[in-house]
Order: C-alpha cells, then structure tokens, then sequence
C-alpha cells in the first residue's frame, strides 16, 4: 500500500484513496517516498496580490494586479487575473487591455516585508536550514526532523502550510523532494496552495518530457540555443554524452548533464545573501524637472532600505538606473564611505549621480540599489553611521512608520513626486 497523508485533518494512512477516510478531504497526499523525501521548497501564492488581498477583503473575488502606472509593468497578479492572460514582467497598459476590470494597486514594500518576515520566522520554527531566495520562497532541508517534530518532513510540511494561512493570511505551495533542483521544478506543478512531491525513484521519467526552459536558470535565449543544436527535452540531454555537452556548452553543458538525471549537489545553505537589493519605478510620463526626479529617489532610497533593515543587512556600493524616453539604459555607481542601511545616506550618494545626468534626461524610469551587501553592523564605520543625528532621525522616522504605518510620517523631500508609490 502507498502511504497517504491528509492536509487538512493531517491523518495518516494507507492509499492510494481519493479522500480522506477521517474528514473526507479531497486533499490528500499520496506517494511511495512520501516518507522519505526531506527538501522542500516553499513558495508564496501570488504573494504581493495575496497581502493586499488579505488586507483588503472586498478585493478577494477581484482581478488583482500589483504594479505601477500604466507605462509600468506588473510586479504581480492574482490568479484571476492570470486566468486573463495576465502575467509578471508584463507592460501594464497590456495587461489593462487583457484585464480591463482588474484593480491596480501600487507596491506596498512595508506590508510584504513584515508578511514574509513572519513567514521566514515560522520556516525557522522547523529547522535551522532555511534558504531565501526572495521575499516569498525558500529552500528548508528538514533532514533529521522527525524525532523534533514527531513526524516526517511531509507532515511538518503540511502543518506549515496550514499554519501560515491562518496566521500570516497568505497560502503557500509546497514542492518536496531529495534535492534542491527537483523540489524547486515539484513547487511549480500545482498553484496554487498545492503539495506535490518527486521521489528519487521517478526522478529520470519525471524529467524526460519536459522542455529544457523547465530548468531553472534556463532563459528564453539559452533554450532557443539548445533546441537549435536538438536538445528540446531533458530528456534528450540525458542521452548525450557529458563530455559532448561540456565541449558545446562549457560549464553549462556540465550542470546541464547532471541536472538532466537529476542530480543536484547543492545544500541548502542559510547563509546565502543576495548579491544587491534595489528598487525602481516607471512613470506613467517622462520626467525630466530636479525636483519630481529627486523626490523618485528618496522614495526608492527608502523603499531599498527598509527591505535590507528587514533583512539586517547593509550594503557598500549604490547604483543609479535611469532609462531614458529613447529606452537607452544609463547606470551609475559610487561606493560610499562606510556600508549604510539607511535611506538618508544611500540618497546622500544617489543624488549627485542624478544631477550629473539631468542633461540626458527626460526619463522614464528611475532605480536606485546598494550592493556588496553584508550583515548590519560588521564593519566599524556602522557605529558611526548608526549614531549620527540623521542616523537617529531616521530610527525615530522608522518606529513611527512601524506602529501608525507607512505613510504616517513622510521626509519633505518626498512631497515632489505626488502621491506614494
């Protein structure tokens, strides 16, 4: 007999069984390795949608999207929107043509940032192996879990799936398997709020008839270049010779080898960071006046920052983005003093970049970033940073943000730009 499991009520039985024979529910796990199987990747559901719906609640039978004006693009969609045709990455004025009823909502940075916190503290509640990759996914390795927990990873998984909706708001999927490769590709056949699971034994058929661009970290260019030279299916890469592939493709061609049976090395590490943290905006005409440009910034400046206080990071190096009305892409950077997570000091050095490239302007899009980011407080020059007047301004600025909300207090130099973005 297979081993079941059911989400809903957690009972555990033999299977297959299209319903729980405890509560009836139509959710029910059922896998030979359901047992076995201990790395999991955890993935939001529509996660910025899914915040502004839980605050908002005549928004749940609405077409939702989350981005900005209508020459900007979706940063993200509920899935009735998706039903439309509504994608991420998409221009807003096409998705508004496919979804004209949809309710565009600006980014509320502030909100998904303390929702994925709370996420990130219950992930840790179950094992000290938790791997972000973004605000809404992680990796967990529950390895070793279940005299702790009292169950296997799938269980603990499943209780986790059920804690965050009633505590959090948000619904998660959950992909679980032997490695990290395989439990990301598993997340991604069942969204929303699904449970699937790829066990060692299914690895090589699983992989066999699925396009090249399922890989992750296979791009639109490089599938096209691989189908160019036959390899459309995993499982065609699984049939060439590795030494063939590496010649072809290099480095690639080595992972590509190993990925196409399955084979996935990596551990699940928590001490992975990301590389920088920025944030940008498109705006709805071009913008060539100081003012309304530099007003752009200091929100930006203080949307990047409160992401990398949230995370307890700081970073060294700022880079400004600019694209300008004929699409030519300018950035600058400029490494600051001391690492800063603060938004008055990562302005302090955005701005002069901004004035030295008003000439090129009129503008369509502004970005600001910090990069060679490390953990808040490693180096020296933080203290100073930390108790400097601004410094204190800004802590102060910050806690009454955190109690009354993001727009309860708002800096002067913001006013230019109109309303919030």
């Amino acid at each position: 007999m297979t081993p079941a499991l059911c989400r809903d009520c957690l009972a555990r039985f033999d299977g297959p069984a299209r319903r729980c024979p405890r509560c009836s529910s139509p959710r029910v796990l059922s896998h030979p390795e359901l047992a076995a199987l201990s790395v999991a990747h955890v993935d939001c559901d529509a996660f910025y949608a899914a915040v502004e719906k839980r605050d908002d609640p005549s928004l749940l039978d609405r077409p939702v999207i989350v981005g900005g004006g209508r020459r900007g693009v979706v940063s993200t969609c509920c899935y009735i929107a998706r039903i439309q045709g509504v994608r991420s990455a998409m221009p807003m004025f096409k998705a508004l043509a496919l979804c004209p009823d949809a309710v565009v909502i600006r980014p509320r940075m502030g909100a998904y940032v303390e929702a994925s916190r709370r996420i990130r503290r219950l992930f840790e509640t179950l094992t000290p192996l938790v791997e972000p990759l973004s605000l809404d996914e992680a990796f967990l390795d529950l390895s070793g879990t279940e005299a702790l927990h009292g169950a296997p990873p799938a269980v603990t998984l499943a209780k986790l799936q059920n804690r965050i909706a009633a505590e959090v708001g948000v619904t998660v999927t959950v992909g679980l398997s032997w490695n990290k490769f395989l439990a990301k590709m598993a997340s991604e056949l069942d969204k929303p709020r699904g449970f699937s699971l790829v066990g060692r034994a299914e690895t090589e058929d699983f992989l066999a008839p699925r396009p090249v661009s399922a890989i992750w970290g296979v791009g639109a260019a490089t599938a096209k270049a691989l189908e160019s030279q036959g390899f459309r299916l995993i499982g065609d890469l699984r049939r060439s010779d590795a030494a063939e592939l590496a010649a072809r493709f290099g480095a690639l061609g080595a992972r590509l080898h190993a990925l196409s049976r399955g084979r996935d090395a990596r551990l699940v590490s928590p001490e992975r960071q990301a590389r920088s943290v920025s944030a940008e905006t498109t705006f709805d005409a071009d913008i060539a006046a100081r003012d309304a440009l530099e007003a752009h910034l200091w929100r930006l400046c203080v949307r990047v920052t409160d992401r990398m206080k949230a995370q307890g990071i700081e970073g060294r190096v700022a880079t400004l983005k600019l694209k300008r009305s004929d699409f030519r892409l300018l950035s600058r950077r400029s490494a600051l003093a001391a690492p800063t997570q603060l938004a008055d000091a990562l302005h302090r050095v955005a701005a002069p970049l901004l004035v030295r490239e008003l000439g090129s302007g009129p503008f369509r899009l502004i970005g600001v970033g910090l990069s060679e980011l490390q953990p808040a407080g490693a180096a020296a020059g933080a203290l100073f940073d930390g108790d400097s007047a601004p410094s204190r301004a800004e802590r102060a600025t910050d806690a009454i943000r955190a109690r009354f909300g993001a727009g309860a207090i708002i800096r002067g130099r913001a006013l230019g730009a109109g309303r919030e973005e």
